[in-house]
Parts: C-alpha cells; sequence; structure tokens
C-alpha cells in the first residue's frame, strides 16, 4: 500500500524568539530537537536536513536555502533539489518534537485516502508544518527560486490538497521560544 518515501526535516530557521540558538540542537528530554524529527521520520529512505550540519545519529544530508533564512518555502525548496526520488514526502518541522514515527504513520494512512496528502492541524484547525503528500505535487506547487524566498508557508499549503490529520495530544506543540520548551519539557 504505501511506496517508500524521502523526508525534508526544517531546521534552518533564525530562531529570534530563543536569542537566535540553533533549534536542531536544543535538547529535550536529553536528545536534540533533531533526535526526535529523525526519529519521527526513522523509516524514510532519505533524508534532508535543511540547515547548518550537526552530529546526528543517522546518516542525512544538510543542504541550505540561498541565501539563507529564506523562510520555510525556500528551504523545501532546497530539500526537494537534494532529496532522492521517492513517490512520497514527510515534511517536518525540526521544532515539533512531539510529532513521533506514529504521527507519520497516521499522516500516511490519512494521505493514501486521497488528494494530494495530508497535514497535521492543531485543536483549532491549524495546519501544522508537519504533513506527508506526493513528492510530484509539492514540487509543483514549490515556486521558482527567485519567488520562494519569504514565501509564507500558507502559500504552499494552500496550492496542495491536503486532508487535515487532526492532532493528537501535544503533537501540534513547537518550540517558538523557552517558555515553549520549558512547557514540553514539564509535560
Amino acid at each position: 500500500m504505501w511506496e517508500s518515501c524521502g523526508a525534508i526535516v526544517l531546521a534552518g530557521g533564525r530562531a529570534t524568539r530563543l536569542g537566535g540558538v540553533d533549534k536542531a540542537g536544543i535538547e529535550l528530554h536529553g536528545r536534540t530537537l533533531l533526535a526526535h524529527a529523525l526519529d519521527a521520520v526513522v523509516d524514510a529512505a532519505d533524508v534532508v536536513v535543511v540547515g547548518d550540519p550537526v552530529p546526528t545519529e543517522r546518516p542525512v544530508t544538510f543542504v541550505r536555502e540561498d541565501p539563507a533564512f529564506g523562510g520555510p518555502v525556500a528551504a523545501l525548496g532546497a530539500g526537494l533539489e537534494h532529496l532522492a526520488t521517492a513517490p512520497w514526502l514527510v515534511v517536518l518541522a525540526v521544532d515539533m518534537p512531539r510529532v513521533t514515527f506514529g504521527t507519520v504513520q497516521r499522516l500516511r494512512r490519512t494521505a493514501a485516502q486521497g488528494g494530494d496528502g495530508a497535514v497535521l492541524v492543531d485543536p483549532d484547525g491549524r495546519r501544522q508544518l508537519a504533513f506527508v503528500a506526493r513528492r510530484d505535487a509539492v514540487a509543483a506547487a514549490v515556486p521558482g527560486l527567485e519567488e520562494r524566498h519569504g514565501l509564507p508557508l500558507r502559500v504552499l499549503l494552500d496550492a496542495l490538497r491536503l486532508i487535515p490529520e487532526a492532532a493528537r495530544g501535544e503533537e501540534h506543540r513547537d518550540v517558538d521560544g523557552w517558555d515553549d520548551l520549558r512547557d514540553l519539557a514539564d509535560a
């Protein structure tokens, strides 16, 4: 039922509310946020991390969008350019440590129902930066190099027919500031 997939982990933001610290290296319960993200995509045939290189427990390809800090659409485009061909794609923000392998499996099952894929939504129905989609649909929705920089993610998501998948528990929670990290650590 499920064909192979590739994964893109978006880890190259400025993290201004965290004083510019590299989110990928922040630890939660003794593991980096990047390690949590890589656990969620453990069965991906190929993984590209868009961000600065850091040590990982598994082989991944690190790339940066050009110019750096171009936002999630520019980062996704850079990741696509370096990802081996796979019919399906998992896209995950590095700062969502409650997204697990089980979350990705649910997104995959929902994506198999039709359309372009499935996206995780929070309790208010807002789409999160965690989705599974057909690679060709994502590639067609990502604009050219000049148009990507600074483009809001919602523009890309609006171009895709993604089935909403409701978050369970705290899957939708991300780490935007130190309070978010503290709250997730206490949970």
